[in-house]
């Protein structure tokens, strides 16, 4: 196996337009936040991406035994506890049982004394349509805009949606893509789950799957999302493997070409999630002041690339936001 290629801060570096971009983008956030229970018609304030919550549980990793000699280091113990929040991307909460199959699964990772060592927004979807930071904040920033003032911002929106239309068209993307429109009706815990972008690990760089074991596509076929969720723990546990890819080469594992799968990277299985049946959380206003930031990881946990940079502070003021605004409406 050739050499993993070590981190470097370089993968992470923004322009000064790319900043300046992100200073807008992150009021077009604030702004979203601010007027989400509207928006949502909740009495809460959401997150501006992930906004519905399906569930919060508890859970474990379990470690492999047999882990590389390399990779034994960054696990100094058998299991770790996790919460763990299953959510629906849109940014809006919708009532309908309908929903859009693009699903979260987020993960934070604590030690024996309760502090964080990892957050990892995971996603059913392994790929990213945008590689330009530019073109991302433009969009994203459109976004936000147009839930927030609907038609006066119709066409900026439009306009930003086709520019992104080449970056989408592209052999893994389209794949992904309809095999996703293909299962589209699939029980949420059938899915597998990524990691977008890559993340460190220690020195190295990896990209993360977190794939069931025993997956069951039709369970709760005739429910809504969160029903058969509540349903399916009330019986049964859920275990998946969890896999990571080592980048080797730039060339065939990028670390800012989000539209691309990974290639020549083998899986290896570092451990398993597991959460036990009645594993969920009763439901609780402190569930909306959650933070999976990845950058409030332990530092050899944090993610790598522009894109990922941008969570860092999309994170921050979103949480901030929602956390201010919700703890003057409930106390």
């Amino acid at each position: 196996m050739p050499s993993p290629i070590l981190y470097n801060k370089k993968f992470n570096e923004l322009t000064e337009e790319e900043k300046e971009l992100l200073t807008i983008n992150k009021k077009s956030i604030s702004d979203f936040v601010e007027q989400s229970s509207i928006i949502s018609d909740v009495d809460y304030a959401t997150r501006n991406a992930h906004a519905t919550t399906y569930a919060v549980l508890k859970g474990e990793f379990k470690v492999n035994t047999n882990l590389p000699d390399n990779l034994q280091p960054f696990f100094d113990k058998e299991k770790y506890d996790l919460i763990i929040r299953f959510s629906n991307a849109h940014l809006k909460i919708t009532k309908s049982k309908k929903e859009i199959p693009a699903y979260g699964f987020s993960v934070k990772i604590k030690d024996e004394t309760g502090d964080v060592l990892a957050n990892y927004p995971l996603v059913n979807f392994p790929l990213f349509p945008v590689n330009s930071v530019s073109t991302f904040l433009k969009l994203f920033t459109s976004i936000n805009q147009f839930f927030i003032k609907k038609w006066n911002h119709v066409f900026p929106l439009a306009y930003q949606i086709i520019k992104i239309t080449p970056s989408v068209f592209t052999f893994s993307f389209l794949k992904h893509l309809f095999r996703l429109i293909s299962r589209r009706n699939n029980f949420f815990l059938s899915f597998d789950f990524h990691s977008i972008g890559a993340y460190r690990l220690g020195e190295y760089m990896i990209k993360i799957q977190l794939k069931p074991q025993s997956p069951e596509k039709n369970f709760g076929k005739k429910t809504g999302t969160r029903e058969a969720i509540e349903n399916y723990f009330s019986s049964n546990e859920y275990v998946a493997d969890v896999l990571v890819q080592l980048c080797c080469d730039l060339k065939d594992q990028p670390i800012n070409i989000l539209n691309r799968e990974w290639k020549n990277a083998p899986l290896i299985k570092i451990g398993e999630v597991l959460i036990k049946k009645d594993g969920i959380l009763e439901r609780s206003c402190e569930h909306e002041l959650l933070s999976f930031n990845p950058f409030e990881s332990k530092t050899i946990f944090q993610p790598v690339g522009k894109i990922q940079k941008l969570r860092d502070e999309a994170y921050k003021v979103s949480v901030q936001t929602r956390r201010k605004i919700n703890k003057l409406l409930h106390g």
